[in-house]
């Protein structure tokens, strides 16, 4: 098949590699205003049997409309678009085309055995989750802005992840944030440091925790607590974590998301260009937007958000 790729910044570029050593891929289409690729070739992305957008989020309703209107199917890196009022708007003019959003953890081998673990039983009654997305050193200042801030950008992640591995909703979060960086977070109206309590619709409690600081390297767990027993996500050999029982030291720690989640990736766009099964939906999308937009509230107003209080 041909297949065009929209942007070209730090994942639209790994994005190119696999698309084009991908076996089903014929041709890459590659549109970037900026940069180019060593994979594919420049021309319109839209005259293609499938495209990829990893463009900058202001740009990715208006493209998702487009390849709908031209019956294209799509797979955009998250957020569908910056607002819920405007992701309703593009799940309205889906008009049945097929379009995935990337949340590339539901292709990660450590959440997919989280995810079999709960379904199966294996866990018992599941109890308490706790999430940790932790990057080891701020986004550009001028990034902050347009981000939508840490809920929004940062754990709208474990979010969905925390819906798709428990088969769960939220009803409601308390959330907390501080400032311990640099000033251009609270010149933003953001936080570098979070924290949140969510509770599923089954009483089961989520503790959450995240940082733009956490110099020890690119930390993302999850731990799964029932019955029967726990299990975590995310405690490989790579996890930056140092302990004080002598266990061995971190192997060459994470240092960013691409490379913690390559093999997700990989998968994600392998399942996009055969049958999309399992792959998350605007549908999906737009509930895990709707616990962020319930966190961003909670923080700014100082207190216990239902969800149910952001749904349109």
């Amino acid at each position: 098949m041909r297949v065009g790729l929209l942007g070209l910044g730090r994942i639209g570029a790994f994005h190119a590699a696999t698309i084009a050593a991908h076996p089903l891929v014929d041709e890459l289409i590659v549109a970037d205003p900026v940069r180019t690729s060593p994979y594919g070739w420049p021309g319109d992305p839209f005259e293609s049997d499938a495209v990829v957008i990893a463009t900058p989020t202001t740009t990715h309703a208006e493209l998702i409309v487009k390849a709908c209107a031209l019956g294209i199917p799509a797979l955009c890196e998250k957020p569908v678009a910056g607002t819920v009022d405007e992701t309703v708007k593009v799940l309205e003019a889906r008009a049945g085309n097929r379009v995935h959003v990337g949340f590339q953890r539901r292709f990660d081998p450590g959440y997919a055995a989280a995810a079999r673990a709960v379904r199966d039983g294996e866990l018992g009654e599941l109890h308490r989750v706790h999430l940790i997305t932790a990057d080891p050193a701020p986004p550009p200042a001028a990034y902050i802005p347009q981000s939508g801030g840490i809920f929004r950008d940062c754990h709208v992640h474990d979010f969905d992840v925390l819906r798709w591995v428990t088969g769960r909703e939220v009803v409601s979060v308390h959330a907390l944030g501080a400032n311990r960086g640099a000033a251009f977070f609270a010149e933003a109206g953001d936080v570098d440091t979070s924290a949140a309590l969510l509770t599923l619709d089954d009483g089961t409690l989520a503790t959450l925790q995240g940082s733009r600081y956490n110099g020890g390297g690119y930390d993302v767990r999850m731990e799964l607590a029932g019955t029967r027993r726990t299990q975590a996500v995310g405690l490989g050999p790579r996890a930056p974590l140092h302990t004080t029982e002598g266990l061995p030291e971190p192997d060459d720690p994470w240092p960013d998301f691409v490379t913690r989640f390559s093999t997700a990736y990989r998968d994600e766009i392998d399942c996009f260009l055969r049958d999309g099964r399992g792959l998350c939906s605007i549908e999906d999308a737009l509930e895990a937007l709707y616990v962020a937009e319930a966190a961003d509230l909670s923080l700014r107003e100082s207190r216990t958000v239902e969800v149910a209080e952001v749904r349109r």
